[in-house]
C-alpha cells in the first residue's frame, strides 16, 4: 500500500535504542518516503539512528532534546524547521519507567513527576512546539504513544501518566481537528524492547511466559508499533483522529 508520505518531514523522539520503537518508526517512515528528524536526550543514539535511515538512502538528522524542557523542545522544533522547512508529522515515542511497580504507599513524589514529566508533559510539549506550524498549514499529524498500562493499572504513576496521554489525545483532536490536523495515540502491550527489558521482561523466556497469556500468542515487535504509525500518519487515515489504538495481541481482553 502507497502511504502517500513522500516528502513529508517525520519528527520522531525517543530514538536512541538501536532495537527500539523510535528506531523501527523512523526506518518505516522514511521507506514511505519521509524526511526524518531522530530525536533523543542521547545524542549519540540519535546519530546511529539517523546514520541507519541515510543507509537505506532516506534524508535524516539527529537533535539532541530532554522532551521534559520546553525551551529544549522548542529549540529543536526550530532546528528542524530550518533544515526541513516544516514538520508533517510528529511521533511521540520517548517514554520512561521510573517507578517500576513501587507499591503506591513507597512511591516516591520524585519517581511520580519523572514519570509524568516525561511520558505526558513531554508529549504535550513537544505537540505544543509543533502545532503552530501545522496550523499555518492547515496540516498535520500527531501520532502519540500510550500503554496498556493505561487501562490495567499495573505501574502506578506511569499509568497514570499514560492515561493522561489518552486524554490530552482526544481533548487536542477536539481542539485541532477543524485545522486539519489528525491527533491520535497507540497503547502497545508488551513490545520485544529495553524498555520492558528494563522491568524484568527482557529474556526470551520471559516473553513466551508473557506471549503465552495473550490471545494471539505473541508479544508485539517494534515493527508492529512502526507500521501503525505510518497508517496513522498518511491520509489513508485521514478521517481517523482523537482514538487509541491498542496493540497488544488482545493482553487486556
Amino acid at each position: 500500500m502507497d502511504f502517500g508520505l513522500k516528502g513529508k518531514v517525520a519528527l520522531v523522539t525517543g530514538t536512541a535504542s538501536q532495537v527500539g520503537m523510535g528506531k523501527a518508526i523512523c526506518l518505516t517512515l522514511a521507506k514511505e518516503g519521509c524526511d526524518i528528524i531522530s530525536a533523543d536526550i542521547d545524542l549519540e543514539g540519535a546519530k546511529k539512528t539517523a546514520d541507519a535511515v541515510k543507509a537505506q538512502g532516506g534524508k535524516a538528522i539527529a537533535l539532541k532534546v530532554n522532551i521534559a524542557k520546553p525551551a529544549e523542545v522548542e529549540e529543536m522544533v526550530k532546528a528542524a524547521v530550518k533544515e526541513f522547512k516544516k514538520v508533517d508529522i510528529l511521533v511521540n515515542t520517548a517514554g520512561l519507567i521510573a517507578a517500576l511497580g513501587t507499591p503506591f504507599l513507597d512511591s516516591k513524589q520524585e519517581s511520580w513527576e519523572k514519570d509524568m514529566a516525561v511520558n505526558l508533559y513531554g508529549a504535550m510539549n513537544c505537540a505544543k512546539a509543533v502545532l503552530p506550524g501545522m496550523v499555518a498549514r492547515q496540516y498535520g499529524k500527531i501520532i502519540n504513544f500510550s500503554s496498556v498500562a493505561a487501562k490495567v493499572g499495573a505501574l502506578s504513576s506511569y499509568s497514570a501518566a499514560k492515561a493522561g496521554v489518552v486524554s490530552i489525545t482526544r481533548g487536542l483532536a477536539t481542539e485541532f481537528g477543524p485545522s486539519g490536523i489528525n491527533i491520535n495515540a497507540i497503547a502497545p502491550g508488551i513490545v520485544s524492547t529495553n524498555l520492558f527489558a528494563a522491568i524484568g521482561a527482557g529474556a526470551e523466556e520471559s516473553y513466551k511466559v508473557l506471549a503465552a497469556h495473550t490471545p494471539m500468542r505473541r508479544v508485539q515487535t517494534v515493527e508492529d508499533m512502526a507500521n501503525a504509525v505510518a497508517f496513522l500518519a498518511s491520509d489513508i487515515s485521514k478521517n481517523i483522529t482523537g482514538q487509541t489504538i491498542q496493540i497488544d495481541g488482545g493482553q487486556v481482553l
